[in-house]
C-alpha cells in the first residue's frame, strides 16, 4: 500500500525559491512580515507551517497568489517533487483577465518552471511586461499574436518563441482559447 503525504513539503522550498527570485534576503521578508528570522528560516525548511494569515502576507510580500502557497495536493512519497497530475496542478498568476496559468513544475526548486497557459479569446494583456528572465514557450492549441520588443508575431499551433529580458506582450483577438507551455529561468511565480 502506498503512504500519501498530507504536508505540503514543498512549500517551504517554494516560499525560499520565491524569495530569493525576488532578491529578498531572509531579514528583508521576515521584516516586511513583521516575523522572526527564525520563524520564516523553519517555513522554508518545512519546520514550521504558515497560518493561513500568514500565507496571506507571504503571498502579498512576494507578489503570488494564496491558492499558489496553499493548493498542494497530497501525494506519495514516491511521486512527490517528481508527478504533476492534472488534476492537481497549482493555478499560479490570475493577476490578468483571460489568462489562467497553472504550474506544471513540481515546485520552484529547479533552474526553470514550466507553465500551462490558456489565453481566453479576444483577451489581451494590456501592457508590455518585462521579466530578468528567459521563457521560451510553444503553442499547443489556438492562434494568438505576441509583441517581443518592437516585433509583431502571429503565433500557431506547433510554433515556438523565446524572450531574453525583452518586454512582451500577448494578444488574442481570436475566436478561440489559445493554449501555450511555457519554460521560464529562473522561476517567477
Amino acid at each position: 500500500m502506498q503512504q500519501t503525504r498530507l504536508t505540503p513539503s514543498t512549500l517551504g522550498a517554494d516560499i525560499r525559491a520565491l524569495r530569493r527570485a525576488r532578491g529578498l534576503t531572509l531579514q528583508q521578508l521576515s521584516a516586511t512580515l513583521d516575523r522572526s528570522v527564525g520563524w520564516l528560516s523553519q517555513v522554508e525548511r518545512d519546520l514550521s507551517e504558515p497560518s493561513l494569515t500568514d500565507l496571506r502576507h507571504l503571498a502579498r510580500a512576494l507578489d503570488v497568489s494564496v491558492a499558489m502557497l496553499s493548493c498542494h495536493h497530497p501525494q506519495t512519497p514516491q511521486e512527490a517533487g517528481r508527478i504533476v497530475r492534472a488534476d492537481a496542478r497549482r493555478p499560479i498568476g490570475a493577476r490578468v483577465p483571460g489568462l489562467v496559468e497553472e504550474l506544471l513544475s513540481p515546485d520552484l526548486t529547479d533552474d526553470f518552471e514550466v507553465v500551462h497557459s490558456t489565453f481566453e479569446a479576444r483577451t489581451a494583456l494590456p501592457e508590455p511586461v518585462t521579466r530578468p528572465t528567459q521563457e521560451l514557450a510553444f503553442l499547443v492549441s489556438g492562434k494568438m499574436d505576441i509583441e517581443i520588443g518592437e516585433d509583431r508575431f502571429t503565433i500557431r499551433p506547433g510554433d515556438s518563441f523565446r524572450i531574453r529580458g525583452e518586454p512582451f506582450r500577448w494578444d488574442n483577438p481570436y475566436d478561440k482559447p489559445a493554449v501555450a507551455i511555457w519554460v521560464i529561468a529562473p522561476p517567477v511565480y
